[in-house]
């Protein structure tokens, strides 16, 4: 009997920095896994908590929403995350190991912790193993570009730079676009147990100038998007 051949790893994928109705409903059905919205007020993306609960009620099963904070009391995010069963929470801020188990009922709320990672050559001295060695309790590590201010800039670091092997669950950001997920799969799926990806500016409207609009999404985008990472998948 011949042997069936191994199933392709399937990168799972979030769609961040979502306000409306019609981009959460544009993500579902171009396959995420994963919703994010940003609880965090100084950002352009932002929504509040109770907006955020009514997006969420969009989700079919087996669709995570994620609440991304920045420096955010336990109480606070104790609240927010009451308000949207099922959800995981980001931090994206300078939370350390012990506030993220304090905000998350001592781990009990699955949790991303971001890694904010230097741009250019610098990426190299960050300490991405002991990173996620601090913070193993996350149920993965979200890697970033290290920009002025919280919440993601959009801009891509260097993955070649990265460790060659981290016991943790990877979760890559910061600048993705369908033109360049493809790669940043191929370069960091090896390190790590296993990637996924998280995208926000790249799959973002623009208006007539070409300016983009921020927490405005482009379903062609997102679907061209979702269509390159399964690509790589394959």
């Amino acid at each position: 009997m011949s042997q069936l051949a191994p199933s392709p790893t399937r990168t799972r994928i979030k769609i961040c920095g979502l306000t409306r109705e019609e981009d959460v409903d544009a993500a579902v059905s171009a396959g995420a896994d994963a919703i994010g919205f940003v609880l965090y007020p100084k950002s352009p993306r932002a929504v509040t908590p109770a907006r955020a609960a009514e997006l969420a009620k969009r989700l079919p099963p087996f669709i995570t929403p994620v609440l991304l904070f920045v420096n955010a009391s336990a109480m606070e995010i104790g609240a927010t995350c009451a308000m949207i069963p099922g959800a995981t929470a980001q931090f994206h801020g300078d939370e350390s190991p012990q506030d993220c188990l304090n905000a998350t009922d001592n781990g009990a709320r699955p949790y991303l912790r971001a890694a904010r990672i230097p741009l250019g050559d610098d990426a190299q001295a960050f300490d991405l193993v002991k990173y996620a060695h601090d913070y193993s309790n996350a149920q993965a590590i979200l890697l970033d570009a290290h920009v002025d201010g919280y919440g993601g800039g959009g801009k891509t670091f260097n993955w070649s730079l990265l460790p060659p092997s981290v016991s943790a669950h990877l979760v890559l950001s910061g600048g993705l676009t369908s033109a360049n997920v493809g790669d940043g799969i191929t370069s960091i799926r090896p390190r790590c147990k296993t990637l996924a990806v998280d995208v926000s500016s790249g799959v973002e409207a623009v208006d007539a100038q070409g300016k983009p609009l921020k927490g405005i999404k482009d379903p062609e985008k997102i679907r061209q998007f979702v269509a390159a990472v399964r690509a790589a998948d394959r």
